[in-house]
């Protein structure tokens, strides 16, 4: 949760996403990654505080935007030999009891010892979640709560109706919110110093 209730006050009139009480397997609170990792059902899952989530399939434009910012974030990584960036689905085991799948995420050079064969264990150093009706409870709330205590530095939220990206920045145990950032603004980045990207660049393709 951010300071001051802004998470809040940012999701009231959107959608939640649901526990997956459907699912066999340990009681909702107690999941952890060895029973996540072994759903034998379709569909892709979180597991945020023991809680286990199914994930909405994304829409068209969703993935459109992830592409974009991928693509961007891949070029100025690979040209700065700054670290690696993944995209869902790619499990992030952030710490006990919470497994997530970020759309897109960011480690840099001196943690890529947290990337295994299997999975991320640990958390990234930039994680971007393009927020949906159906998931943006979940993203700037539980997820952003796990991002937090897990000590993700660096949290973009991205709305494509609006074609904003919200920077957030850990300070303590909670995050601060730079702004909301669109059209030729840059991102100050701290994770990603210099990132010349102009933020309405992500949504061309929309």
């Amino acid at each position: 949760m951010t300071k001051g209730g802004h998470t809040m006050k940012r999701v009231e009139k959107l959608s939640v996403t649901t526990p997956a009480t459907w699912i066999s397997g340990p009681k909702q609170g107690c999941w952890i990654y060895e029973d996540y990792a072994a759903i034998a059902e379709n569909g892709r899952y979180e597991v945020v505080d023991g809680v286990l989530y199914m994930l909405p399939t994304p829409n068209i434009n969703h993935q459109k935007i992830v592409g974009e910012i991928f693509a961007y974030l891949q070029s100025f990584t690979h040209i700065t030999r700054s670290g690696k960036v993944s995209l869902a689905p790619l499990d992030v085991e952030l710490s006990y009891g919470n497994v997530v799948q970020p759309d897109i995420f960011v480690i840099l050079n001196k943690h890529l010892d947290r990337i295994t064969y299997s999975r991320v264990i640990g958390a990234p150093d930039l994680v971007v979640e393009v927020a949906s009706p159906n998931t943006a409870r979940h993203d700037l709330c539980e997820k952003e709560d796990a991002y937090a205590r897990a000590g993700v530095p660096e949290y973009w939220i991205v709305n494509p109706d609006a074609c904003t990206v919200e920077l957030l920045l850990l300070e303590g145990k909670f995050y601060r919110t730079l702004g909301l950032y669109s059209g030729d603004a840059l991102l100050p980045s701290v994770v990603l110093s210099n990132f010349p990207v102009q933020v309405g660049r992500f949504f061309v393709a929309l």
